[in-house]
């Protein structure tokens, strides 16, 4: 079967955002063009959306999910000592383990050498709630987000559920349940178990992410991400959440909708890290074919 150009070169794209080899295709002669503009007169040039890479979700030849690469752990790390970065891996290594006592005396002694780097505190955040300290949690969620206030990995996420835990909007273990389906190799018990999150907690917008994903028809798909948007949603499931529903434009024809929400969200100081990466790289799809 021959494809068409179109086709051909929306899928060269795809493998280039991926890191693929498929003829990866020369940079854009119209690097410079405009593609959006805001009122306040910033604008999204292609030269923007170079060389970006990610992780997309394609189901029935539909773009379902776009999730642009961004490098959290580099962040901070420009005067990390040597000393400090191996603290940390034995600090992660002994959290494999189950050892987490060790690891956290590790963590703290990396964060004590390199105060400004956010990735020993984030991995202390997360070793405290695989202890069930959840209070310990929330505060090292939150003292990476000071370090990074854009956003590190899913501390973003992270700190709004456990505070919604604390005041008694969602129930307590709710952002450990959610963490453990990334840990479902079996597709189909994470599916039942997504499906029952929105069921049991249809309060908690990351469920309704996750779920959108598993609908094969674009209203279903759309009613989803909208529960999921009036569910309280953190910043980073927000973003992610309109990037879905501009996908969904898209494949419902209504391109330039897509395009417009893509854009303010990926010109917005306010949008986290992986909302403006994951933004941009949709548009360099979608913007391809």
């Amino acid at each position: 079967m021959q494809l068409t150009r179109a086709i051909s070169k929306w899928i060269d794209r795809c493998l280039s955002f991926l890191g693929l080899d498929r003829k990866v295709s020369q940079e854009p002669k119209d690097a410079h063009t405009i593609i959006f503009t805001l009122p306040d007169d910033r604008k999204l040039t292609m030269e923007d959306l170079r060389g970006l890479t990610g992780k997309i979700y394609v189901r029935d030849g539909k773009l379902l999910d776009v999730t642009g690469t961004v490098r959290y752990e580099i962040i901070g790390r420009g005067t990390v000592p040597s000393a400090a970065e191996s603290l940390h891996q034995q600090a992660r290594e002994a959290g494999g383990r189950g050892e987490y006592e060790k690891a956290i005396a590790l963590l703290e002694q990396a964060s004590e050498l390199a105060p400004e780097w956010p990735y020993p505190v984030y991995d202390r955040a997360f070793t405290h709630m695989l202890m069930n300290d959840f209070d310990g949690a929330r505060t090292y969620y939150q003292k990476t987000l000071e370090l990074s206030p854009r956003g590190f990995f899913a501390a973003i996420t992270a700190l709004h559920t456990l505070n919604r835990e604390r005041n008694g909007d969602l129930p307590v273990g709710t952002y450990l349940a959610y963490v453990s389906l990334e840990w479902m190799k079996d597709a189909a018990k994470r599916e039942h178990a997504v499906r029952e999150m929105v069921k049991l907690i249809p309060q908690f917008a990351p469920a309704w992410k996750e779920f959108a994903c598993l609908c094969d028809d674009e209203g279903k798909r759309l009613t989803a991400i909208e529960n999921g948007l009036a569910a309280n949603p953190d910043a980073g499931t927000k973003g992610m959440l309109k990037i879905n529903k501009a996908l969904v434009l898209n494949l419902k024809g209504k391109h330039d909708d897509a395009v417009r929400l893509l854009g303010e969200l990926a010109l917005d100081p306010n949008s986290t890290f992986g909302t403006e990466h994951s933004a941009k790289a949709a548009l360099s799809i979608l913007l391809s074919k």
